[in-house]
């Protein structure tokens, strides 16, 4: 008996087969999701060799005034401003690795989309004038410098782990600043302090990274004595 073929009839399918399809087309799926435009471009914001951006521009400009870098300033991230960085990062005691990345744009006054996270985004003139009082308050009578270097510790606890992420957090932080509880907090802002704040907000960190200060005069507790000491400005001692 002759077996007839079916020339027109259509293939069998295999129930198993359609089902690996599918699987494969569901993770590609998945793995594109992670991988969407919006994480590449949030990538790419990091300022690093090869960057071009205005943000890199914003970053050679404020390394010129400052005196880090020697260049000229076109918005592309070389060689020259990648140096001028590590040399900013080691003065400020942070991560000298070269690249600008959200904790060294917070240390030079450069705030994005990319690098404002933590609640940590740009000063508003509230917050300035806040952390304005307290720097008024604790370093009364203190040089220039050591008015800054207060503003300095004050956004360097911002930027650690161990602290509040936000200005206010770290200011009314429960027996963090003696002045809350002396009245000191209080007394008139003297104008300096605006400047000092200011001055720290843009990256002028005279302690060389500091996250606490004492009076050795009068400070009792044995542990903040016993913290590395990194400056001694006026009457102040300055550690880590």
């Amino acid at each position: 008996m002759t077996k007839r073929i079916h020339l027109n009839a259509p293939p069998v399918r295999n129930p198993r087969r359609v089902w690996q399809v599918i699987a494969v087309i569901v993770l590609n799926l998945f793995l594109i999701s992670l991988f969407s435009p919006r994480d590449m471009r949030a990538a790419d914001a990091l300022s690093k060799m090869g960057s071009r951006s205005d943000e890199v521009r914003q970053i050679q400009t404020k390394l010129t005034r400052w005196g880090y870098l020697n260049d000229k300033i076109d918005g592309i991230y070389g060689p020259k401003t990648r140096d001028a960085v590590i040399w900013f990062q080691k003065k400020n005691g942070l991560t000298a690795d070269g690249i600008a990345g959200p904790a060294t744009l917070r240390a030079m006054g450069i705030y994005s989309s990319s690098s404002s996270g933590g609640g940590s985004g740009k000063f508003s003139q509230s917050d300035i004038n806040l952390m304005a009082r307290m720097i008024s308050a604790e370093a009364r009578g203190e040089s220039y410098t050591g008015q800054v270097a207060v503003g300095a510790v004050i956004l360097n606890r911002i930027a650690h782990p161990s602290f509040p992420d936000t200005l206010s957090g770290v200011l009314y932080q429960k027996g963090a600043f003696s002045a809350l509880t002396d009245g000191q907090f209080n007394q008139p802002v003297s104008e300096s302090a605006y400047k000092a704040a200011r001055d720290a907000i843009n990256g002028w960190d005279p302690t060389g990274g500091a996250v606490y200060y004492y009076n050795p005069r009068t400070a009792t507790n044995q542990w903040i004595r016993s913290r590395p000491v990194v400056a001694t400005i006026g009457k102040h001692v300055f550690c880590k």
